[in-house]
């Protein structure tokens, strides 16, 4: 006699929300992108606001005043030059290596039958 089994029984398997998830999509990828860039904009205009205070600044051969907001601001986007450079010259380098690597070597491969040839293949 063949008993169904309940709901309950961990041997039944239902889909879950797991198996069927939406995939993930460039414009899905794209909005979150450009609502956390929204964020961090107004993080960072309340960030301004707020540090409104005059500082002193000396660097190299420059000095001068401006506010605690923009010396930051300006330091912050000197970091993110500094590490695109960065990114950029290490990208440069994995995709030459990468060329290379498809790249069939021109001046090695296997021995050819040509009638100076002895290599013999068995």
């Amino acid at each position: 006699m063949d008993i169904p089994p309940s709901p309950a029984d961990p041997a039944v398997v239902t889909p879950s929300a797991s198996t069927t998830q939406v995939p993930r999509t460039r414009a899905g990828a794209a909005w979150v992108g450009i609502c956390a860039a929204a964020l961090a904009a107004v993080v960072l205009i309340v960030f301004m606001l707020q540090n409104t205070r005059t500082v002193q600044i000396s660097f190299l051969w420059m000095d001068g005043s401006l506010p605690l907001a923009m010396a930051l601001l300006i330091a912050g986007v000197g970091v993110g030059i500094v590490t695109m450079l960065i990114g950029t010259a290490r990208l440069t380098q994995l995709r030459r290596l990468a060329r290379r690597r498809r790249q069939p070597a021109t001046h090695a491969g296997p021995p050819s039958s040509e009638p100076g040839n002895t290599a013999t293949t068995d």
